[in-house]
């Protein structure tokens, strides 16, 4: 329904002068029949007049124009109250069901999306510097004095250039009315001047500490997307569309939504991106045929069913993240990397984590390589009979996987027959918002949590750091349509395997955190491990390094710096790829959907723009260009292998039971 203008036609005029308010609906309904107009029985109706022949052709009726949305205000008002009222006994149900919640009891703020701790950090940086805020408010008051006349003369009918327009691709002012009503229109523009102001006076402010200005940069633009009038039921047209046509069901069953998630959050708000109970692991995600050959206490292995005659003689072993669970690559088969690295005739074996509780607390970062990769990379071997495997790594899995190539270098240990990596960093000077997480200050707050847990991080906690990368695509925009709008949560795979989160044990994440990250020492040379200082220019495998353009959590950047490192020394097969997208659907583009497009080039020069400048780029997915990479690097072929018939028993279907622990 568009908006027209603010002003009503005298056609809506007149119609609101014969018609009665609508907050007076029931009062008519339960008036006596008597005082109703009585109407004449169908009989003693008097009849239409003929149509006159020589008036020439009837004209069509011009309908009236369309209500504008926000002139609805009677049948609003009428349905807020009343869902109101419903509302208050979804509240109590709520609270006599769930007691002995820990927000009821006052022990967690009621702050569920931070928005607090964003405001504390803004001021903290304004208030560094007022000189510069004093000034800059000159500005401000410039800026909207200019949206003031801009708007009136667009009140006068006149056609103005806007004092401010959304970036390109911005999904919350999408909607006609945030241009046809001046209203909002005003609202959108006034918040996109202040939020513009906030911005580039946080940039200007002198920090004594870099950290400290970039932190307050980031939780500005916190603060700016928590606040934004899409956030705001009476502000949103799309909302009051919604309300208005199921007569405010919406709401409640927003409410009703938002309760359930404070309940399954035990008490913080978890929200659901996907509808949690319409996929099932091994049934209709996570289907590639396989079985479990092999598991310790912090791992299954899985080796999966060849779909060819014949396969490549050296195995693949998969290394993903811990920080999520390994179906990213394998969600449904027309997405699939590893039932399409399957068909390409590969034997396939991939690492599934353990969803870890307080009992593998003390497990550290080199038990994961030692008794996880090394491991793997023995239980490959008994299962195929092969001295060496090729070997991916994903994310946080490509950093463990770099680590452990490093210390098998210097034990002279040849098991990897190469490495390819999917957005994965091994030297961690600009890998971007990341590191404002790591100071001291937040480092020992995480502890604190990981100690208050039993020694774990709890899965939620990493993936709303994650979220807040992108907080308008991965939380505003589903408080809009989770609690604002009233939807069901999608059926899509990729968001469901995004809320699957995973616990992690308290070493292995400080180590991670503070030894890559704060301390980026593997990049310089300085990490010890089994008593051997690591020196990546001394990996002389074939590397082939993937990445992203647009990722928030790997920058691509950072990965060409890790490239570099890999190359520092005589490695002079190193290849890095850059591919569309960001840090899923870069990886996770499979060649049947013609997406995106990856760029390519062999060589490896001393910047980053001097590699983009002599690149070639290809339209759709990197995974072809890559597996003739691989076929190069891993040649020879042989009869294809199942799983159980080497020196491995089955243990259990795919995808296992460890992937299936909920955190």
């Amino acid at each position: 329904m568009k908006e027209k203008s603010g002003k009503k036609s005298p056609a809506v005029k007149k119609k609101k002068k014969a018609t009665p308010k609508a907050s007076s609906k029931r009062a008519q309904k339960a008036a006596p029949a008597s005082k109703a107009p009585a109407s004449k029985p169908a009989s003693q109706k008097e009849p239409k007049p003929a149509p006159d022949a020589s008036a020439g052709p009837k004209k069509a009726e011009v309908p009236p124009p369309p209500r504008s949305l926000y002139q609805d205000f009677d049948a609003l008002s009428e349905y807020l109250t009343e869902v109101s009222g419903r509302s208050q006994e979804v509240i109590r149900e709520f609270a006599v069901r769930n007691q002995d919640l820990r927000r009821l009891t006052g022990e967690i703020p009621a702050d569920p999306l931070n928005v607090g701790e964003a405001f504390q950090e803004m001021l903290k940086g304004l208030s560094i510097d007022p000189g510069t805020v004093m000034q800059r408010q000159f500005n401000l008051w410039g800026d909207y004095a200019k949206l003031m006349a801009t708007m009136s003369r667009k009140m006068a009918g006149e056609e103005v250039t806007p004092a401010i327009s959304p970036a390109t691709g911005d999904k919350r002012f999408m909607h006609p009315a945030w241009n046809e009503n001046p209203m909002l229109d005003f609202v959108k523009q006034s918040y996109l001047i202040f939020a513009r102001w906030l911005e580039t006076t946080i940039a200007q402010v002198e920090f004594e500490d870099e950290h400290e200005k970039k932190k307050a940069e980031f939780f500005t633009r916190q603060f700016i997307d928590a606040f934004a009038p899409s956030n705001f039921a009476m502000l949103n047209p799309e909302v009051i569309e919604a309300t208005l046509e199921s007569k405010g069901e919406n709401l409640l069953k927003g409410l009703k939504n938002l309760l359930e998630d404070i309940d399954r959050g035990h008490g913080e708000l978890a929200i659901r991106q996907a509808d949690l109970e319409f996929f099932k692991l091994g049934e209709n995600i996570a289907t590639t045929p396989g079985k479990v050959v092999f598991q310790n206490e912090i791992f299954q292995l899985i080796q999966y069913t060849p779909s060819t005659e014949s396969v490549a003689k050296t195995p693949m072993l998969i290394v993903p993240p811990w920080i999520n669970k390994f179906y990213i690559l394998d969600l449904q088969p027309q997405n699939s990397f590893i039932h399409w690295l399957v068909d390409q005739g590969r034997t396939v074996f991939v690492m599934s984590w353990v969803n870890p509780g307080p009992d593998l607390k003390n497990k550290t970062f080199e038990d994961y390589i030692k008794d996880g990769l090394f491991e793997a990379l023995d239980a490959v071997k008994k299962a195929t009979g092969e001295e060496k495997a090729d070997t991916i790594g994903y994310c946080i899995g490509g950093t463990m996987l770099s680590t452990a190539l490093a210390l098998m270098a210097k034990k002279e240990d040849h098991r990897v027959n190469s490495a390819t990596f999917f957005t994965a960093q091994a030297d961690f000077k600009e890998s971007g918002d990341l590191l404002l997480f790591v100071d001291d200050e937040q480092l020992d707050a995480i502890e604190k949590q990981m100690d208050a847990a039993g020694g774990v991080l709890e899965g939620r906690a990493m993936a709303t750091t994650f979220n807040m990368l992108r907080s308008n695509d991965l939380i505003w925009s589903f408080v809009i349509d989770n609690y604002l709008k009233g939807k069901d949560p999608a059926r899509f795979d990729l968001l469901f395997w995004n809320s699957d989160a995973t616990r992690m044990p308290k070493n292995v994440h400080l180590f991670y955190l503070r030894e890559f990250y704060q301390r980026n020492r593997l990049a310089r040379g300085e990490m010890v491990m089994d008593g051997e200082t690591l020196d990546l220019s001394k990996v002389d495998i074939p590397i082939f390094m993937q990445a992203g353009e647009t990722d928030h959590i790997a920058p691509h950047n950072s990965v060409y710096r890790t490239a570099k490192l890999f190359a520092s020394g005589d490695n002079d097969n190193v290849e890095y790829m850059l591919a569309g997208s960001g840090h899923i659907a870069g990886v996770v583009n499979h060649p049947d959907k013609h997406k995106y497009h990856h760029s390519t080039n062999e060589a490896l020069p001393a910047t980053l723009s001097d590699w983009k400048a002599s690149a070639t780029r290809h339209p759709g997915s990197w995974w072809p260009y890559w597996i003739e990479w691989l076929n190069k690097v891993s040649p020879g072929k042989t009869k294809a292998r199942q799983p159980g018939d080497g020196g491995l028993s089955v243990i259990e279907d795919a995808p296992g039971s460890y992937v299936k622990v909920k955190a």
